[in-house]
C-alpha cells in the first residue's frame, strides 16, 4: 500500500519492514542501519503532525510517543519475525502517546497518512487517546494515565502462551494502581513486559526533584519483577534488553533512562517536550533533517477558529481559585499558615490552578506526583483536626478515583478544599477519558454525614467569592471549574452580576432573570450559554428565566417554589447525564408538589475530539438549548 500522498509532505513508503526473532539478542549491520532509518523516519514523522496539530491550536503531545519510537520498532519487528509468540498489540499505559498508535496503524496500512494531518482535529480519526473502535489500526483504549498495566494483566492472563507488552513511564507508573497490579503479575507470573520509558519528566517538572526516593527500577524490583535498566538511545543494548525480557518466563521490567525529546534542541531534557512542539522549534527540528516539504506546509497551517464568541471581561476560574486563596492565605502569620494549611498537587499544578499557592507559600506546599488518590488523603489527613485544613487539586476527571477516598474523608470528619478544573468537556481535547462527568460522585454520604458541599461557581467573580465564603468552612468542600474560560455574568444592566457588594450564600441559588413561560437551571461553563438563549428569547417576547445553581447539592426552597410554579423547567449542564444535576432536579421538584413539564441536557456520548466543537457535539451549546426550550414551550 502506498502510504504516501499527494498532502502528506513526508515519504513513509521509505520504511522498511523488519523482522526480527528474539532468540538471537545481536544485530547484524543491516538490521541496525534499517532500525535506525525508521527510527528516525517515525521520529521525523511524529514531530510533524505533532506540530501541525498545535499550529491548528488543538493541542497534542510529542515528547512521549518521540521518545519511545525506538523500542517500539523492535516491537514491531518482533510482531513481524514471530508472530505467533506475541499478542501483537502496543499497549501504552500513557495515552497522550497516541501519536505512536497512528503512525503505526498508517505503517501497517489501516490509516492513510493524510489522516495524520488532522491530529485531534474535531470529527478525525485520529482521537486525542486510543479509542477502541473508533480509529482503524487502534486496538485498544489507554484511558487515563497509569491505568492500563492491571488490564492487561488480564490480556496476558486470556493468551498465557503468548507474550504481552505494556509500554510505560516512570509517570505512568507513579499511580497507585500499578502496585496492586505488579503483584498480581508476579503472584502469577505472568508473561508480561513492561517497556518504560524513564525520561525523568513530568508536566510539574522532575520525580528527582520532586519525588525524591522514587526509583520506577527499584520499585519493581521490589514488587519482585525482573528488571532490565540501560539506555533507551543504545539501540544495540535495547535490543539486548528486550530480546532477554522476551526470553525470560514471567514478568519483566525493561527501563530505558534517556532524556525526554532527545536531539530536538531547545527541548531536549525538558517538560516542555510533554505537550505538542510549537511549529516553530519543529521547523528548526525538520529543517535540520532536510524535510523541505514538510517545514513549508507547517509554515502554512491556519489555525482553527471558534465558531462562538462572547463579549466582555473573562477569566479561567480555576486560576482565580488559588489567586483568591493566595490572598487568604496572606492575611495569615506564617506560624498560622504552618498550622492550619497544607496544599498539595498532583503533577498538574499550573494547569489545574493552584501553582499560584506553591509560588507564594512553598513552605506549605507539597508536590505530590501522579497519585491523586494518596495525596487527597494526605490532605484529608491533614484536615482531621479542627481548625486545619488540607488543600487538593487536580482534574475533574480523577475524581472518579479518589471516590473510597472521599468516603474515608467523610468518615473521618476531615476538612478539606477541593480544586477539581477541567470539569464538564468545554475546550477538552484530551476527549472522553478526560471529561470531568461525575462530580455529583463526590457527595457519597449518608444524609446524617459530615459536611459535603458541591460549588460550580459561574464566572471570575464568583468562584472569588465562593473561596472567600467557604474557606473557613468545615468539611468537605468540592469546587469545580472548566478548562475553557467564561465571561463574566452580566445583570440587566450589563453590570457583572458577582462583583463589587455580592456574597456568596452556599445553598443560595441565584436568578440571573426572571421569567413566567419557564426557567432554565444551569451552572458552570454552560450558564452564559443559558444566558444567551434566555436573553434572545426575550427579544422575541418569550419570557423566560434563569437560574444558576452553583451550590449542586443543595436545595434552595424559595427557588423551587419559584420555578416549580412556571410552565417548565429545563436543566442544561455538561456533566453526564445520566449521573448529573437533572437526573435528579425532577425528583426535588416533585417531592415538593410541583409538576411543571421537565427536561434536561447533559453529556450523553463519547467524544469528538477538537476543542470548542464539545458542547455542539452533545447538543449543549446556545442551537442546541434553543431548540429544546422550543420543544418545551410548544
Amino acid at each position: 500500500m502506498t502510504l504516501r500522498t499527494l498532502r502528506f509532505p513526508i515519504d513513509l513508503d521509505v520504511y522498511k519492514s523488519l523482522k526480527l526473532d528474539p532468540t538471537n539478542s545481536t544485530l547484524t549491520n543491516e538490521q541496525r542501519e534499517i532500525l535506525k532509518a525508521n527510527i528516525q523516519l517515525c521520529r521525523d514523522t511524529i514531530v510533524f503532525f505533532t506540530a501541525v496539530a498545535a499550529a491548528k491550536g488543538v493541542g497534542g503531545h510529542t515528547g512521549g510517543a518521540y521518545d519511545t519510537v525506538p523500542e517500539v520498532m523492535i516491537l514491531d519487528a518482533f510482531f513481524r519475525g514471530v508472530a505467533d509468540k506475541f499478542v501483537p498489540i502496543f499497549f501504552d499505559e500513557a495515552g497522550h502517546r497516541v501519536a505512536t498508535q497512528y503512525l503505526m496503524a498508517t505503517l501497517q496500512g489501516d490509516l492513510d497518512a493524510e489522516n495524520l494531518l488532522h491530529y485531534r482535529e474535531a470529527y478525525s480519526l485520529l482521537l486525542a487517546h486510543p479509542e477502541r473502535g473508533r480509529t482503524p489500526g487502534v486496538k485498544f483504549s489507554s484511558g487515563r494515565l497509569g491505568h492500563l498495566w492491571a488490564y492487561v494483566n488480564g490480556v496476558a492472563i486470556a493468551h498465557p502462551h503468548q507474550v504481552v507488552f505494556c509500554l510505560g513511564s516512570d509517570g505512568s507508573q507513579q499511580e497507585g494502581n500499578n502496585a496492586e497490579a505488579a503483584r498480581l503479575a508476579v503472584a502469577k507470573n505472568l508473561n508480561i513486559k513492561l517497556i518504560i520509558d524513564d525520561n525523568n519528566s513530568t508536566c510539574s517538572g522532575y520525580p528527582t526533584d520532586y519525588l525524591k526516593g522514587y526509583n520506577v527500577g527499584q520499585t519493581l524490583a521490589g514488587h519482585g519483577l525482573t528488571v532490565l535498566t540501560g539506555a533507551g538511545e543504545d539501540l544495540d543494548d535495547l535490543y539486548t534488553r528486550l530480546c532477554q525480557a522476551v526470553t525470560i518466563n514471567g514478568p519483566v521490567a525493561v527501563i530505558n533512562k534517556r532524556p525526554m525529546t532527545p536531539g530536538i534542541v531547545g527541548v531536549e531534557g525538558t517538560p516542555l517536550g510533554h505537550d505538542a512542539l510549537s511549529p516553530e522549534l519543529a521547523i528548526a527540528y525538520l529543517e535540520t533533517r532536510g524535510h523541505t516539504s514538510a517545514v513549508n506546509y507547517l509554515k502554512k497551517v491556519i489555525p482553527l477558529t471558534h465558531t462562538y464568541s462572547f463579549t466582555g471581561s473573562s477569566s479561567k476560574t480555576r486560576h482565580i481559585f488559588d489567586a483568591t486563596v493566595v490572598s487568604l492565605l496572606s492575611q495569615m502569620t506564617p506560624t498560622e499558615r504552618r498550622e492550619k494549611v497544607m496544599c498539595i498537587d498532583s503533577d498538574l499544578g499550573e494547569s489545574c490552578g493552584i501553582n499560584k499557592i506553591s509560588q507564594a507559600y512553598p513552605e506549605i506546599f507539597y508536590h505530590g506526583g501522579i497519585m491523586e488518590r494518596g495525596n487527597f488523603s494526605a490532605a484529608a489527613g491533614f484536615g482531621m483536626e479542627a481548625g486545619k485544613q488540607g488543600i487538593f487539586s487536580t482534574y475533574s476527571a480523577f475524581l472518579e478515583m479518589c471516590i473510597s477516598e472521599i468516603t474515608m474523608a467523610r468518615l473521618n470528619k476531615s476538612n478539606v478544599l477541593c480544586q477539581f478544573s477541567h470539569s464538564g468537556i468545554d475546550e477538552l481535547g484530551d476527549n472522553t477519558c478526560h471529561f470531568g462527568l461525575n462530580n455529583m460522585f463526590a457527595d457519597n454520604g449518608l444524609e446524617d454525614a459530615y459536611q459535603t458541599r458541591l460549588y460550580y461557581p459561574a464566572d471570575g467573580h464568583q468562584m472569588k467569592a465562593c473561596v472567600e465564603t467557604v474557606f473557613d468552612q468545615p468539611g468537605l468542600r468540592f469546587l469545580f471549574s472548566s478548562r475553557s474560560p467564561v465571561p463574566d455574568i452580566l445583570d440587566t444592566n450589563s453590570k457583572p452580576l458577582f462583583a463589587d457588594g455580592y456574597t456568596f450564600i452556599p445553598g443560595k441559588d441565584d436568578v440571573i432573570r426572571e421569567g413566567t413561560a419557564g426557567y432554565i437551571v444551569s451552572f458552570g461553563e454552560v450558564l452564559y450559554r443559558a444566558l444567551e438563549v434566555v436573553e434572545s428569547l426575550k427579544k422575541q417576547g418569550i419570557n423566560v428565566g434563569l437560574i444558576n445553581k452553583s451550590t449542586l447539592n443543595l436545595v434552595d426552597e424559595e427557588i423551587m417554589a419559584k420555578i416549580g410554579s412556571t410552565p417548565f423547567v429545563l436543566v442544561v449542564e455538561s456533566l453526564n447525564r445520566r449521573t448529573g444535576l437533572g437526573i435528579r432536579f425532577g425528583s426535588w421538584l416533585l417531592e415538593r408538589g410541583f409538576s411543571p413539564k421537565y427536561a434536561y441536557m447533559g453529556t450523553h456520548q463519547e467524544g469528538c475530539s477538537g476543542i470548542w466543537e464539545q458542547l455542539p457535539h452533545q447538543g449543549i451549546d446556545t442551537i442546541g438549548i434553543m431548540n429544546k426550550v422550543e420543544e418545551m414551550l410548544k
